[in-house]
């Protein structure tokens, strides 16, 4: 049976120094492709001679701060190898543009549209880069880390509310104290908690 690990150590083959040596983690193979301009070219290799003919998602980290500031991540799937890896790449805020994949898999026209919208890395190439969740012409990206938890108050009323959300108590919210974690960020919290 072919593994993930055979499968990258051909992408690596092919590729060379582009691909980084892969790190397992729980049974999960991860590598990094340190030229996010060919991404779309790894990725169509991944597909027509590895078998990667699912992708599962395209997500996004923003490490406010650091530079480069994001790294978009590609989860690939083989059903005919039944394996799984995921692709990272890395791009600097001032580019914040990667080649779109849409061309190798039509999901990624979501999956990319979702990222745009909340995070603001851009697809080169995507044939309908617009907004899916939030609104035409609405200034911000929701899921950066930059962007305040109660949100920012709109001038589209019509739209949504002009208000901050209120967030005291909420079930997602980091509680001030010396706490440990599991008290501060609780995961759950019982509803009847914070809504006295």
């Amino acid at each position: 049976m072919t593994t993930a690990a055979d499968l990258v150590l051909q992408l690596k083959g092919k590729f060379g120094d582009l691909i980084s040596e892969q790190k397992e983690f729980r049974g999960e193979i991860t590598v990094c492709v340190t030229e996010a301009e060919r991404i779309a070219e790894v990725c169509a290799f991944a597909k027509d001679e590895l078998g990667f003919d699912y992708l599962i998602d395209i997500s996004t980290l923003d490490h406010y701060g650091e530079d480069p500031r994001f790294t978009v991540v590609y989860e690939l799937s083989s059903i005919t190898h039944q394996q799984h890896i995921r692709l990272k790449t890395q791009v600097a805020e001032e580019k914040g543009e990667v080649p779109s994949v849409t061309s190798v898999w039509r999901t990624a026209d979501w999956h990319e549209r979702e990222a745009y919208d909340m995070m603001g890395v851009k697809f080169a190439g995507h044939p309908n880069l617009k907004r899916i969740l939030m609104w035409e012409g609405y200034p911000h990206f929701p899921l950066r880390k930059d962007f305040p938890l109660e949100g920012k108050p709109t001038e589209v009323p019509e739209i949504a509310k002009t208000g901050v959300a209120p967030l005291e108590g909420g079930p997602f919210v980091t509680v001030p104290s010396n706490e440990n974690t599991s008290r501060r960020e609780p995961r759950r919290r019982n509803p009847e908690d914070w809504q006295n």
